[in-house]
């Protein structure tokens, strides 16, 4: 848990550090080198910036025991950072959209070339942050973590369109296709429009998760397999689990021989709770309800 915790917060600062300088970067070159597109990626590494803040204030609640206030956790804390990130990015897709949508009714000037460069080289750290966050995210199912992975995965395609629209425009200039022009204009709706899919895929997960949704059916069916090679389940009635931020609550209704004793019976649920614990780092809490079962009657 205390590693976990550690490799997340050290996520989380590099991703800070990383944005604060690219966001300043974009930001000001953006706006000095007329560029709509770096500008409006660099409204969305703020948002990036934002997100890193809130991962480091919630990484040490999330990781927090149960208590008896909290008797599953705090892991939703996790999910309710990735709720809020996401609606964020709602708004920041929103903004970007309209400011590259008005730039068709005015006058257009050709950006500067350092703006391409900038958002080259901004393309190029956020694919070695996306990589590094997810890998992290990944091993220790953390969904702090993913959501800064998926702000790095928003901005390494907009930094390459943002890059390819100020590149249409200085080609537009140079040769006088007025049409091209507008490629920066392009390129800062079409960022939007990034923002706006990994907006809606991270605010979808993160209210599947606080709604309780059950998780999919081929892990359900890993779990029925494990529990299955236990001879005397006779029957599996129901089963349900849940994510919990970064683990997973599982409910379990098995039918056994009714002639067995509250021993044998509590004996069998701790060794299948224990089973699919070791087979699954990622479940905390296995809670198991017995039901007789009668051969003649089944």
């Amino acid at each position: 848990m205390v590693m976990r915790e550690t490799l997340a917060k050290k996520i989380a600062w590099i991703s800070l550090i990383c944005n604060l300088v690219l966001t300043l970067g974009k930001i000001i070159i953006g706006s000095i080198g007329n560029s709509d597109a770096v500008f409006a990626d660099g409204i969305h590494s703020a948002a990036d910036v934002f997100a890193s803040v809130i991962v480091l204030l919630v990484i040490k609640i999330s990781n927090k025991p149960a208590d008896k206030e909290h008797p599953y956790g705090h892991g939703k804390a996790e999910v309710i950072v990735s709720e809020i990130v996401g609606m964020l990015l709602l708004l920041v897709s929103i903004y970007v959209a309209y400011e590259g949508i008005a730039g068709f009714f005015q006058e257009v000037e050709s950006p500067s070339i350092l703006a391409m460069w900038v958002a080259v080289f901004s393309f190029a750290a956020k694919v070695i942050l996306y990589r590094s966050s997810l890998q992290v995210a990944r091993q220790n199912s953390s969904k702090a973590i993913e959501a800064i992975a998926f702000d790095h995965k928003a901005d390494i395609v907009a930094s390459i369109a943002a890059a390819i629209g100020v590149l249409f425009s200085i080609i537009g200039q140079r040769f006088e296709i007025h049409f091209l022009l507008y490629g920066d204009k392009a390129a800062s709706i079409f960022v939007a429009y990034l923002i706006f899919r990994i907006a809606k895929e991270m605010l979808t997960e993160a209210f599947d998760i606080l709604l309780e949704r059950n998780i999919n059916n081929e892990i359900i069916q890993e779990y029925i397999d494990i529990i299955s090679t236990f001879p005397d389940v006779k029957r599996i009635d129901r089963i349900r689990a849940r994510e919990h931020g970064h683990y997973v609550l599982v409910d379990l209704r098995i039918s056994i021989d009714h002639f067995k004793t509250i021993k044998q019976g509590h004996d069998l649920a701790k060794a299948i709770k224990k089973e699919m614990m070791v087979r699954n780092d990622n479940i905390h809490e296995v809670l198991i309800h017995l039901n007789p079962y009668f051969a003649d009657k089944n």
